[in-house]
C-alpha cells in the first residue's frame, strides 16, 4: 500500500468530524497547519483537538494545505468546491477530501479539473467532536472512493484510513448513495427507535429505562449480526396474533406518536420471518391482515 508524504493539512471546517479527523491525521504524522470554524463549539474543539492550529477563512487554509479536509454538510460541499476554483485556491497536486457519506468523488469533479487527486473518506460512526472520538475512530471502518481505475488513488485513500487507525473499505462511487441510505437507516433510526422506546417505558412508569433495554439491544444487536434472521425473536415472529393486537391497541391509546412505526416496522419484519420460514403459512395470513387492514381497532383508536 502506498503511504502518503508528510503532508500539510487544512480542516474546513472544525466540526465534530473535522476536528477529530483532523487530530487523528495529526497523531499519524501529518501536521494540521489551518483549519476554519466560526462558531463557538467549533473554536472549543480546534482548542482541545487541533491545539494552536490558527483558524482562517476557508480559501486561506485550502491555500496553505497538502490536503484539504472537508468536513461539511452534504449540501455545502459542492458550493465550497466550486468558489476554492473560483478564487484560485487549489493546486495541481493538493489531496482534496470529504467525509460525507452520502457524496462520492463527483462532488469534487471542479477541484479534479484543476489538477487535485478527489477522495471521499466517510468514518462509518457517529461522532461527538470530543477527544473519546479518536479512540472510536481505531475501531472503525472508513468508506473509501477514488477515481476509478486510478488504482494509486485508491491506495491513498486507504493508506490515510489505515494510518488513522481505521480499516479502509472501498465503496464505488455509484454505490455511494445506497451505501450512505443503508447506514442511516440503521443507525439514525436506530436512535429514534431507542428514544421511542425509552419514552414508552417512561410513559409505563420505568424510572430508568435504560437498564432494561440496554443488555436487551445489546444482545439482539449481537444475535442479529451473528445469525441474521434466525435471530428474531418476538410476538411477529412467533405469530401471537393476539399480542400483536394488544400491542396496536395500546400504543393507539398511549403512544400513538409511535404506533405508525411500530405497524410499519412489524410489517417489514413480517417479511423477513416469513420469507426465514419461522412462520407457519396461517399466522403470516393473519398478521398480514392484521398489520395492513386500516379499520383494525387499533388503528381506529389512533386516527380519532
Amino acid at each position: 500500500m502506498m503511504r502518503p508524504a508528510r503532508l500539510a493539512v487544512g480542516v474546513v471546517s472544525a466540526g465534530r468530524v473535522g476536528s477529530v479527523v483532523g487530530a487523528a491525521l495529526t497523531r499519524a504524522g501529518h501536521t494540521v497547519v489551518a483549519a476554519s470554524g466560526l462558531s463557538n463549539a467549533s473554536v472549543r474543539r480546534a482548542e482541545q483537538l487541533l491545539p494552536d492550529v490558527p483558524l482562517l477563512p476557508p480559501d486561506e487554509v485550502a491555500r496553505r494545505a497538502d490536503l484539504v479536509l472537508l468536513a461539511l454538510p452534504d449540501d455545502a460541499l459542492a458550493g465550497m468546491v466550486r468558489g476554492f476554483v473560483a478564487t484560485g485556491s487549489l493546486r495541481p497536486g493538493q489531496i482534496v477530501v470529504h467525509t460525507s457519506g452520502a457524496h462520492g468523488i463527483d462532488v469534487l469533479a471542479p477541484a479534479a479539473e484543476a489538477g487535485a487527486l478527489p477522495l471521499a473518506l466517510h468514518p462509518v460512526m457517529t461522532f461527538t467532536g470530543r477527544a473519546e472520538d479518536l479512540d472510536r475512530l481505531t475501531t472503525c471502518s472508513v468508506g473509501v472512493t477514488a477515481t476509478e481505475g486510478d488504482e494509486a488513488a485508491w491506495n491513498v485513500g486507504e493508506a490515510l484510513t489505515v494510518e488513522m487507525g481505521a480499516e479502509p473499505v472501498r465503496v464505488p462511487d455509484e454505490a455511494r448513495a445506497l451505501y450512505h441510505a443503508a447506514l442511516a437507516h440503521g443507525a439514525n433510526h436506530l436512535m429514534t427507535l431507542v428514544a421511542d422506546c425509552g419514552e414508552l417505558l417512561r410513559e409505563a412508569g420505568i424510572a430508568q429505562p435504560e437498564r432494561l433495554v440496554a443488555p436487551l439491544l445489546s444482545a439482539a444487536l449481537d444475535n442479529v449480526l451473528r445469525h441474521g434472521d434466525r435471530a428474531l425473536t418476538g410476538p411477529v415472529a412467533r405469530g401471537d396474533l393476539g399480542t400483536v393486537r394488544k400491542h396496536l391497541a395500546v400504543l393507539a391509546e398511549r403512544g400513538p406518536d409511535v404506533a405508525p412505526s411500530y405497524r410499519a416496522l412489524a410489517k417489514r419484519t413480517l417479511a423477513r420471518g416469513d420469507a426465514a420460514g419461522l412462520l407457519d403459512a396461517s399466522a403470516a395470513a393473519e398478521l398480514t391482515e392484521l398489520l395492513s387492514d386500516p379499520a383494525d381497532p387499533a388503528e381506529g383508536q389512533q386516527n380519532q
